[in-house]
Formats: C-alpha cells, structure tokens, sequence
C-alpha cells in the first residue's frame, strides 16, 4: 500500500507531470529541469526527490552534475503508469509548450545553465 501511495503522491502535481514528460526518451541535467519549470533549485529538487522515491525517474551524479532519466527497467506498475501519463498528455497544450521550451533549453550549454541558477555547475 505504501508504494502505491506514494506513486499517487507523485502523480498528484503537475509539475512533477511535467519533469516526467520532459523526460520522456532522454535524460537532463536537473539544471535543465529546473530552467524548463521555471522553478526554484529547493523546490525541483523536492518534485524529483518525491519522484525519485517513487521508482518513477531515476538518476545518476556525474561530477557535480545530477542527471534524470525514466526508469530503464520500471516495474510493471510504473511502467503502466508511465505509459499512461505520457500517452494522456502528449497533446496537451502545456506540455506542448514545454516541449517548445525545452528544444531552445537543450540547444543551450547546460554549464552556462546551472552556472547562472547557483553558481555552481550541476546543482
């Protein structure tokens, strides 16, 4: 039951929604993450925490730098439940600004990204 709930509590938000479609087939730098949002570093850093904790993004520290990903190898219930997400929302028109958004945000150098939201590279 409790990992039910707490993928219920990571559904509920939207945008930890939107951090999922964003990566939906590729991995980005938090500081990515955190440029599309337009979000606070604190505040993308919970979304991902309640996501990481649910078994729906993954990640991994290279350096000072924090990558996301979705699940490579979800359970059958997360992979449902992203399967589901992603195929509701696809023509959505928030997500279809974010997918906007994001194409000019990868065409940026994620250094010169994370530099001008902390100071420091990946965080």
């Amino acid at each position: 039951m409790n990992e039910f709930m707490s993928v219920c509590k990571a559904l509920s938000d939207e945008n930890r929604i939107r951090a999922i479609m964003a990566l939906n087939g590729r991995e980005l730098c938090v500081c990515q993450i955190i440029k599309l949002l337009a979000l606070a570093p604190s505040t993308v850093s919970k979304h991902m925490s309640i996501l990481r904790n649910a078994r729906l993004v993954e990640w991994r520290k290279e350096g000072l730098w924090i990558h996301y990903r979705l699940p490579g190898k979800p359970a059958p219930e997360i992979r449902k439940a992203i399967a589901w997400i992603c195929g509701s929302l696809e023509t959505n028109e928030k997500v279809k600004k974010d997918g906007i958004r994001l194409k000019k945000i990868l065409k940026m150098d994620p250094g010169d990204i994370c530099r001008g939201q902390s100071g420091r590279a990946g965080q």
